[in-house]
């Protein structure tokens, strides 16, 4: 597998469920991912990159940043509050907003500097203790107190639990997102995202399939 045929099977997902590819971003989950493999899916012209550590970032991206233009970061990973100014710095796009308080410092940092990334609230759709992310039944009410702080959510983030049918959560998140007059949809992962664009995704998160498989050591 590699970059070239995930963009195939986009495409051919975007043609079967009627949407436009354009509508569709591919997000490169680069996460541990050793820096070579990065550097050659780099080469191949694609820009937008997801990580999961602020600091694991900062650490990859500056040198591959003076190598190639364009290059565009999200970060798809839990954000503690105390990180909120380095990942602000950072990335283009946040998309695991999920409680008051961090919502509460990343408002304050964007008065301070006149700037914020992208934000998606992450949603725990299948309300796994374990899991990051808002309650759905608590979805409407969060997203009304950042939109209260003048964040500029764009979307919705859902990570469906591994063993339930993930169009079913991917199908909630949609349903949270419309209601609330949110366009964005950050779903879908290696496994699933042709599913995820059938629902209506906007963002998809691949990994693996791109990169290969890989033991974070």
């Amino acid at each position: 597998m590699g970059l070239t045929d995930i963009e195939t099977r986009i495409a051919k997902a975007c043609s079967d469920a009627g949407r436009d590819r354009a509508d569709v971003q591919l997000i490169a989950v680069s996460k541990v991912q050793p820096a070579d493999r990065v550097e050659a899916v780099l080469a191949e012209g694609h820009r937008v990159y997801g990580e999961n550590r602020v600091q694991e970032a900062q650490d990859r991206w500056p040198p591959f940043k003076d190598q190639f233009d364009g290059i565009e970061l999200h970060l798809i990973g839990p954000l503690q509050s105390n990180k909120a100014r380095a990942a602000m710095g950072f990335f283009d796009a946040i998309h695991s907003v999920d409680r008051p308080k961090l919502a509460q410092a990343i408002a304050r940092l964007a008065q301070e500097t006149g700037a914020c990334p992208d934000l998606f609230v992450q949603v725990n759709t299948g309300a796994e203790e374990q899991k990051a992310g808002v309650l759905p039944a608590e979805t409407d009410g969060f997203i009304a107190e950042c939109r209260a702080l003048d964040l500029p959510v764009r979307g919705l983030m859902c990570i469906p639990p591994v063993d339930e049918t993930p169009s079913l959560h991917f199908a909630l998140l949609a349903k949270i997102a419309a209601r609330n007059g949110l366009s964005g949809l950050s779903m879908g992962m290696s496994s699933d995202f042709e599913q995820a664009i059938a629902f209506g995704a906007t963002h998809i998160r691949v990994g693996s399939a791109i990169f290969g498989e890989r033991t974070p050591t």
